[in-house]
């Protein structure tokens, strides 16, 4: 993701992660409802990264010259689950209305709020730097020898990130330690963002990977082949309940049946204090098609055009889509912070993680 200035005006410009790995195109946004659609259709993905397009995407609209607050309406609202979306936006929002209030002109409160998102995009990039020490320190401290069989779901790495991820971040400091013995990737379905995404990032820094669908998992642990699994979050309430791509719950079940640490690696902006519990968290329910589709989203096939889908179940099937599910604390060994590490994790270790976390920011 980046800002650009072309003669015409500002624009945003994304990879489109609706095209990987297949294709490597950008998107260029030139105004907050193109952003939206973008948001909306995955083009654009990932806690970390959605609060840095937020963010963005506000001081778009101030630099276009549209209306600011309508825009970040818009985009605050884009995606209901990640927390992280609507605290880029509201940051990236309060910066503009705070110069405007102080007198600024529109060119110069829009100088005000791209400064803003510049700022966040580098304090994830070193948010992430910093998960993947805490981290690696984790996984030797739990798994000492090194060797590590880690399993991981969805798409965690640079392309949800400032910097290179969070989940997936951890994976590739041990890969580059010598300490990562194989990366399992969950296919993560309906949308495959571990098979097109994941091993797509790991094939690019010569990892030791190998995909497998979601349900075959399970023989995984059992087989004794998994030492820890790694996941993303896009929303962690206050009592340490953590939303992730649908599918993160199963595999928390399985890993506390068979003893393997279940680790949760995201920054501290994912860690929503108004959110009381899991069971306050909205769930996003996407698209049956997803589901009752396969996507075609780089490989032209006979009569479907790119971007189309394949229909994989009979017309009028119903079907159930939920983009995420709540895992409880108690299944949680860890969750891992460019702030530090909460374990056991509840409602007291986050609040303090965060009140942390403030200090160091005001500091």
């Amino acid at each position: 993701m980046r800002w650009d200035e072309p003669p015409e005006g500002p624009v945003l410009v994304l990879l489109d992660q609706t095209r990987l790995p297949g294709e490597e195109t950008e998107l260029v946004c030139t105004d907050a409802p193109a952003l939206v659609q973008a948001i909306r259709t995955l083009a654009v993905r990932g806690a970390p990264l959605l609060g840095i397009a937020g963010a963005y995407g506000v001081a778009l609209a101030a630099a276009r010259g549209f209306d600011v607050d309508e825009a970040a309406d818009a985009l605050a609202n884009a995606r209901p689950t990640a927390v992280n979306l609507g605290y880029g936006v509201r940051r990236a929002h309060a910066a503009y209305r705070d110069a405007v209030t102080a007198g600024a002109d529109a060119t110069d409160a829009a100088r005000v709020a791209l400064a803003a998102a510049r700022a966040l995009h580098q304090e994830d990039a070193e948010a992430s730097r910093r998960m993947a020490a805490h981290g690696l320190a984790l996984l030797d401290e739990l798994l000492p020898g090194g060797g590590h069989r880690i399993l991981t779901h969805c798409n965690t790495g640079a392309l949800v990130s400032g910097g290179e991820g969070t989940a997936f971040a951890v994976a590739l400091a041990a890969h580059r330690v010598g300490r990562l013995r194989r990366l399992w990737v969950d296919e993560t379905r309906p949308l495959l963002q571990g098979a097109r995404l994941t091993a797509y990032e790991a094939a690019r820094n010569g990892m030791a990977y190998t995909l497998l669908t979601d349900n075959a998992a399970g023989s995984l642990f059992a087989g004794g082949e998994v030492d820890a699994v790694l996941i993303g979050a896009d929303r962690i309430a206050a009592d340490g309940s953590v939303a992730n791509k649908v599918g993160s719950y199963p595999l928390a079940v399985l890993a506390r049946y068979h003893h393997v640490p279940f680790i949760v690696v995201a920054p501290v902006t994912t860690v929503d204090p108004k959110t009381p519990d899991g069971a306050s968290i909205e769930v996003e329910q996407r698209s049956g098609h997803e589901v009752t589709e396969v996507t075609v989203p780089f490989v032209p096939v006979t009569g479907v055009e790119a971007g189309g889908g394949i229909p994989v179940a009979p017309l009028g099937t119903q079907a159930y889509n939920p983009a995420f599910d709540v895992t409880p604390p108690e299944l949680v060994t860890a969750i891992v912070t460019e702030e530090g590490v909460v374990s056991p994790v509840t409602r007291e270790g986050l609040a303090e993680l965060c009140a942390r976390s403030r200090q160091v920011t005001i500091s």
